[in-house]
């Protein structure tokens, strides 16, 4: 599985993705140093689980630095829970809260539930609640739909730590970083599936080598964080976590949350596009006109720009014969005061081989998600005759959604399977 001499850096590459058990054995081996534990006060961590701002770096301009290795657990469960169900899953969840300090030399993490999880009881979710089943949001796309009834979401820059966590929670592991494992969440669910991922500066052009989606060429620059060449998450382009939590009802201190995985397919977009012409798609026309772009985009800083971009978005169509993905998506995801509305936490992925994104977005309503992609597509725009539904649109000629599901993730205190009132009976 690892072949012996490997670098320590390959070894890691290779670590998450694989996962199991000789995995976290053999990364526990080549750890430099111990993993930072937890607290057993429960009051101490955040009250919402989509709070994980606070515990992760910033880089020089402010903007938060997602974890580096992250692994997405889709569970089923059978029938209603019970309250001995509820305690196992808060046991286990716990457990994790004493071993790992929150934070990305520790462990972030939530739990997340499904419409089809809340389907199962009589009464119906608050109306303040927008959580629909997941469905199309384009006319071209023909994507699976994710209701599995939960989604755990593991991030660390530790893959040991990521690995641990993953172990202890499938009950395949007796203690996790000194703490024991007396409940696992497989008690309670079953693993429908597993995906892992990466994001950060190196790491897609480490593992662009014989993958489905990248040119032979391996053209994925050094410093690029993702695989299309160009940084994201600039912090004045994100909704806050406060901006995005439900703050009525008994759902007070949630967030709604939508993740896509999308294949990519990039041989045109490096092959056939130049630089400019890749920042006319990825941000805007005068992003390209106006040099506002170098390398990755690290000299915009905390903001991509584009919000100067918004009004021009039909001039720059006829006149440039294109359309910028940001331009696009940027009309929808402002409020009426200028805030924006989603907070984007998406990764890179080479699962199966394939070049891919997974795309969690949270936002208070999954609405808002809809609107943003309506206005990503673009279909607005094609009057003009170079622009066509998926060429000169954006990104969307190089993009393919292939799954999407759509989830819950309740404050804290309502994590161990929440009924549709918002209580979690059994659980003190």
């Amino acid at each position: 599985m690892f072949e012996r001499g490997a670098s320590r850096r390959e070894f890691m590459k290779a670590a998450v993705a694989v996962g199991g058990a000789t995995a976290l054995a053999a990364c526990t081996s080549r750890a430099e140093e111990p993993i930072p534990t937890g607290t057993d006060d429960p009051s101490s961590l955040p009250a919402r689980q989509h709070a994980w701002n606070d515990s992760l770096p910033e880089d020089d301009a402010g903007n938060v630095v997602l974890p580096r290795h992250q692994v997405l657990l889709y569970l089923t469960l059978d029938g209603r829970p019970s309250a001995g169900d509820r305690q196992t899953v808060e046991a286990a969840l716990s457990t994790l809260d004493r071993a790992y300090e929150r934070s990305n030399e520790g462990l972030v993490y939530s739990i997340a539930y499904s419409p089809r999880y809340f389907s199962r009881y009589d009464a119906s979710l608050p109306e303040n609640v927008d959580l629909p089943e997941p469905r199309a949001l384009s006319s071209f796309e023909t994507p699976e739909f994710d209701r599995q009834d939960a989604l755990v979401h593991l991030a660390s820059d530790r893959p040991d730590a990521l690995l641990g966590a993953e172990e202890a929670l499938k009950g395949e592991a007796e203690t996790v970083n000194g703490e024991s494992v007396e409940s696992a969440l497989t008690d309670a669910f079953s693993v429908a599936d597993r995906r892992t991922g990466f994001v950060g500066a190196g790491m897609p052009a480490e593992r662009q080598g014989d993958l489905n989606g990248i040119p032979d060429s391996g053209p994925v620059p050094e410093q690029s964080p993702l695989f299309m060449g160009f940084k994201a998450g600039f912090a004045k382009n994100q909704a806050s976590e406060d901006y995005v939590t439900i703050d009525e009802g008994p759902f007070a201190g949630a967030t709604t949350k939508t993740v896509a995985n999308i294949r990519q397919r990039l041989d045109d977009w490096y092959g056939e596009q130049d630089f400019e012409e890749r920042v006319m798609e990825m941000f805007s026309p005068e992003h390209a006109e106006q040099n506002l772009v170098e390398g990755v985009g690290e000299n915009l800083g905390d903001d991509s720009g584009i919000e100067a971009m918004l009004d021009s978005l039909p001039e720059d169509a006829r006149e440039f014969g294109r359309v910028g993905h940001a331009q696009k998506a940027a009309r929808a995801n402002r409020d009426e005061e200028g805030n924006v509305k989603l907070l984007r936490r998406h990764f890179e992925s080479t699962d199966d081989g394939e070049a891919s994104l997974h795309f969690p977005s949270l936002q208070r309503g999954i609405s808002d998600f809809e609107a943003v992609r309506e206005a990503m597509n673009g279909s607005d725009l094609t009057d003009v005759p170079t622009i066509r539904q998926r060429v000169n649109n954006g990104i969307l000629e190089y993009i393919f959604v292939q799954r999407r599901g759509n989830f819950l993730v309740p404050p804290r205190a309502l994590r161990a399977l929440p009924t549709p009132a918002g209580e979690v009976p059994g659980v003190e």
